[in-house]
This record gives structure tokens, C-alpha cells and sequence, in this order.
């Protein structure tokens, strides 16, 4: 089974209580990965609102994953 590394940012990280995790998964793409991790930790952000990067380059949600790889879920950032 690969090994994925995950960071969350803001929103995401207040979530699931960390900065970063390593985890096992069979997802096969980056959507199959946030939608293992919205039911395992209890996301809630519809992932419209997300994007998400793979060993730092901006990919789509159908983007491949493979051994090893760094993936990031960016949500929406607000500030002033």
C-alpha cells in the first residue's frame, strides 16, 4: 500500500489537528485521497473549495499519486 505524506493548511489543519501526517492509502488519484481523508477525519470542505498540490505543483483533483509523494489540500484563505 503507498505511503503518502499529507499537510494541511488553515482551515483543514484546525480539522484534523495537524500540520502533517504520513498515512497509507490505496487512493489512486489526489479526489480519491481527500475523500478517504473527509470520512476517516471528518472534513468538511466541499473540495470545489480546495486546491490541491503534489510534490508542490498545482495539479487536478484527477492527478495520479504514487509512493511517496507530498500531498497538499489548500482551502480557501481569507484575511485582511
Amino acid at each position: 500500500m503507498p505511503e503518502l505524506t499529507v499537510l494541511y493548511f488553515a482551515h483543514l489543519r484546525d480539522q484534523r489537528g495537524l500540520d502533517s501526517e504520513r498515512i497509507a492509502s490505496t487512493a489512486v488519484t489526489a479526489r480519491d485521497l481527500y475523500r478517504e481523508l473527509t470520512q476517516r477525519h471528518g472534513l468538511t470542505l466541499p473540495e470545489r473549495t480546495v486546491i490541491v498540490a503534489v510534490n508542490e505543483s498545482m495539479v487536478n483533483w484527477d492527478a495520479p499519486l504514487a509512493d511517496g509523494d507530498t500531498v497538499v489540500f489548500l482551502p480557501p484563505v481569507s484575511g485582511g
